[in-house]
Parts: C-alpha cells; structure tokens; sequence
C-alpha cells in the first residue's frame, strides 16, 4: 500500500503548482513502489533521480512565481526548498555509493516533508498569488 496518495485536502487552490504536486506525488510513489517490492539498485537509482530531477523543476517554477509576483517570504520559503534538496541529494550520493539503504524513514520523512510544506507553506504563497491576480 502506498504511502503517497494525493488528496483533494493538499490542493492549494493554484492549477499549475496544484499539478506539479501531484506530480511529485506519483514520484515519490514510485520510488516507495520501488523499494516496497525489492527492485534493485539500479531501478531505485533512477526512480529515486527521477523525483530529485522533477523536484528541481517544480521548486524553479515556484521561485519563479515567488519572483514574479514579489512574494514577500521568497528568502524563507527558497531557503526551504535549499535545504530539502541538499539532503535529498546527500542521500542519493550517500545511495550510490552505498553508505546508505533506501529506508522506511526516508520515505516518511519525504511524505511528511511534502505533506507539511504543501498543507502550511505553499498553501501562503498560493493565496498571494490569487490576491496578486485579482
């Protein structure tokens, strides 16, 4: 059973952010498939750069709305997004070289982390940009 399901209570009510959380949802998913099932080194490896490599691009078009629309926590919120993926991708080096194993609590955290930051921190800037809309 996946642990990366989206629900209609994640929306932060922007179409285009509201897609690339979904999207990062199946990723996050199939890396948890991944794993759940036994594949090998290599799957995991790609499923697992596969997210990484979305979640930049999601982050970059966030940041560009935050810019664009002149969102007044942008340092706070890019700060966030910073942290998050050096310690995704410590992890995935940390993966590579085998210091490390794919774990429950990495999923975890990964669905707490996207679960809290959707729910409380982009729920904020969603808002600002409908009022910036309007």
């Amino acid at each position: 059973m996946s642990i990366f399901l989206w629900k209609d209570e994640y929306s932060v009510g922007y179409a285009a952010i509201d897609s690339q959380h979904k999207r990062l949802f199946q990723l996050a998913d199939e890396l948890h498939a991944a794993m759940a099932s036994g594949k090998g080194k290599d799957v995991i490896s790609t499923t697992l750069a596969n997210l990484i490599n979305y979640t930049k691009v999601h982050f970059a078009a966030e940041e560009g709305l935050m810019k664009k629309y002149n969102y007044p926590e942008y340092p706070q919120h890019k700060q966030l997004h910073d942290q998050l993926t050096t310690k995704v991708v410590q992890f995935q080096k940390d993966f590579e070289a085998s210091r490390t194993s794919m774990t429950v609590q990495l999923m975890q955290f990964l669905k707490d982390w996207l679960t809290h930051h959707i729910g409380q921190t982009d729920k904020k800037i969603a808002a600002y940009l409908r009022e910036q809309a309007a």
